[in-house]
């Protein structure tokens, strides 16, 4: 399955940059839409919404999507909000990892809250990484270096935990994970950003503060990895789908980055680099 996983990523991984400083922001925002859209429809799934109710969420998500492009009219601004109100929802969320238990139940209460959650997750991810790449030249050296942090992150736990990993993070959530990959993990992801940051041509000044921001995206992926991880438990589903071999669904792959992109994106303009 390692090998497998590795296969799979070397091809992704190569095609994700090419789209990123390649196409224009538009098309970009369209792929991304649906790839972000299947991720929601295997979320929808996991929280037990499936037929005829599924396919209107995802049409008036994908509405959404059109409105916003439609109301930014190229501007950040009103991308850069959905960003902050994203982050908002992943704060809101540390509460679920706080008592995992909560919509376990088969009621109408916990499908409608994890419904709004699919939601909260993708629409700001989505508006993170356009207002990024929209940045001039150098936007899609950021969304890269966004991007890359938190892969860098992903990968870095998975085999720092492998070969390392001994006290487990969240148990009860995801046995495999542990605080030795947990650090393996935030370290692979503030080297890789300061490489990238330098190939998008951050000053000296901003270190310290690309290194905070760094921080916290890889802190924040991992709670996205975390609340996929509890819906999946809830479920009773080893991954979100199987589209991607040794990876699992779509959702499997990007669930850190939809957590990680808001903040990376409203920690950039804080920051100032």
């Amino acid at each position: 399955m390692t090998k497998t996983r590795v296969i799979a990523a070397l091809i992704m991984a190569p095609a994700a940059i090419a789209a990123i400083v390649l196409l224009p922001t538009n098309w970009l925002a369209a792929a991304a839409a649906v790839i972000f859209l299947t991720g929601l429809w295997e979320w929808l799934r996991l929280a037990g919404i499936d037929g005829l109710p599924r396919t209107i969420l995802l049409t008036l998500n994908l509405l959404l999507m059109v409105l916003l492009v439609w109301a930014a009219a190229g501007d950040a601004a009103l991308y850069q909000l959905a960003s902050l109100i994203g982050i908002i929802g992943w704060v809101v969320g540390l509460a679920w990892l706080r008592f995992p238990r909560a919509g376990s139940g088969q009621g109408s209460g916990g499908r409608m809250a994890k419904l709004l959650a699919g939601s909260w997750a993708i629409i700001p991810a989505w508006a993170a990484l356009i207002s990024l790449h929209m940045q001039g030249s150098s936007g899609p050296l950021w969304l890269l270096t966004a991007l890359a942090t938190v892969w860098a992150a992903d990968s870095g736990a998975y085999f720092c935990g492998r070969a390392l990993g001994k006290r487990k993070l969240a148990p009860t959530i995801s046995p495999n994970k542990t605080w030795e990959g947990l650090f393996g993990g935030v370290a692979a992801g503030i080297v890789i950003a300061l490489v990238f940051g330098q190939i998008a041509g951050i000053q000296a000044q901003h270190l310290p503060g690309l290194i905070l921001v760094a921080l916290f995206t890889t802190l924040v992926s991992v709670e996205g990895d975390l609340i996929e991880s509890l819906l999946k438990r809830q479920a009773g589903a080893k991954d979100s789908g199987s589209l991607i071999p040794g990876h699992g669904g779509v959702l499997d792959r990007i669930d850190g980055v939809l957590a990680a992109l808001p903040v990376f994106a409203i920690g950039k303009e804080i920051a100032g680099f």
